[in-house]
């Protein structure tokens, strides 16, 4: 008897223990099935998790989305409207382009680049609203590649874009772009900076956009005009360019620096230019030894300054009774420019580089060779016309 009370004992217990474990278990299921039910029975989005807040987000993830909802609004997309000629009998043929833009104040002023605008005859500004509005044009930089569009919309739709200072720019910080790569509105890519102090030609002959940076985040056609920004959500440089051999993004992406931008714009609303020293010297054969110029400005600060071009000597040549008369250009009399401010110049670029760190009424003192001795000129800068 004391055996069977002992075996019932255990296998009370023991009868216990699993029916324990069989509710803890049905308990589990059903918690899971409660997990996997259809999101909108617990009135939550779908796809959406159980757990509120950020947790289901990386750091890195959430300054995307920081950056995204801080600046979408500011990005516009810009379609234009041209004509060109096509075929034999020059038909005029409408044509299309697209590219992006960003809101700079709430008066209505639009970034982008010259080369999205470039020769349009209709310019139309779409804001994140889906809201589109004719743009005017205010002001347009060639040389920098730089335009500023104006559009009549209400205050409350336009949400202007945060400045930042590209001087303070790292090889490897993390940006972001915005933009309407083929078309598709207010796309951001990311990637990081890869190196600074890029050149790349200007629109305007023998003249190159300086301070360039380069980055690797996905430019493609469209994204021209759109910002690039930092994790702040600040605006460091206009997306401008890409290096690419078939014409979309190979990772070779180009922007304009936003100080550059920051000089030239308020000159653009003002005035609709941006005003540059003028030195008057209009072209330069580049030489092993220095610069020759080729010609100079009549009347401008550098023929004024008694700077010398080349000599045109006329000649009289007798065959005859026949007297004829010619002229021949003599190179060799031009002046040789070697430096500007004691600063070696081998190059337009450079010599274009040393006159824009000053501004009009500034003076800059030109080394050149003449008649085969180095001699000291200064020249006072005018503003250009």
């Amino acid at each position: 008897m004391r055996r069977l009370a002992v075996l019932c004992f255990v296998s009370a217990v023991a009868g216990g223990l699993c029916a324990a474990w069989l509710n803890g278990r049905l308990e589990t299921a059903r918690q899971g099935m409660a997990q996997d039910a259809p999101a909108w029975r617990e009135g939550r989005p779908a796809g959406a998790t159980a757990t509120s807040g950020t947790d289901e987000f990386t750091p890195e993830e959430l300054v995307n989305i920081a950056v995204y909802e801080k600046c979408n609004r500011a990005v516009v997309n810009i379609n234009t409207r041209s004509i060109r000629t096509d075929g034999f009998f020059l038909f005029e043929v409408p044509a299309e382009g697209a590219g992006s833009g960003v809101v700079l104040d709430r008066g209505g002023h639009v970034l982008t680049n010259f080369h999205v605008v470039e020769g349009t005859r209709e310019v139309q500004v779409t804001l994140f609203n889906g809201k589109s509005y004719e743009a005017r044009f205010v002001g347009v930089d060639e040389v920098s590649d730089v335009a500023v569009l104006r559009i009549d919309a209400p205050v409350g739709e336009l949400y202007p874009i945060s400045l930042g200072d590209s001087s303070r720019l790292r090889v490897g910080q993390r940006v972001y772009a915005i933009g309407n790569p083929f078309g598709l509105e207010r796309t951001m890519t990311t990637g990081i900076i890869s190196s600074l102090d890029r050149k790349i030609p200007s629109r305007r002959p023998h003249r190159t956009i300086k301070q360039v940076i380069q980055l690797d985040a996905a430019i493609n056609p469209g994204n021209s005009g759109g910002p690039l920004l930092d994790s702040r959500g600040r605006m460091i440089g206009l997306n401008t360019a890409i290096y690419s051999e078939i014409g979309e993004s190979a990772g070779v992406g180009f922007a304009i620096p936003v100080n550059t931008i920051a000089r030239i714009v308020p000159q653009l609303i003002a005035t609709g230019h941006v005003v540059r020293p003028e030195i008057g010297i209009e072209s330069v054969y580049q030489t092993e030894r220095g610069l020759l110029i080729s010609s100079l400005t009549p009347g401008g600060p550098a023929e004024r300054a008694g700077l010398r071009g080349p000599q045109v000597i006329r000649r009289r040549r007798r065959e005859g009774p026949f007297v004829y008369e010619y002229r021949t250009i003599d190179r060799a009399a031009a002046d040789l420019i070697v430096a500007v401010d004691d600063q070696p110049v081998r190059t337009a670029d450079d010599l274009l580089t040393a006159i824009e760190a000053h501004q009009p009424g500034d003076q800059v003192v030109l080394t050149i060779i003449r008649e085969g001795r180095q001699m000291k000129v200064p020249v006072t800068l005018e503003a250009s016309q």
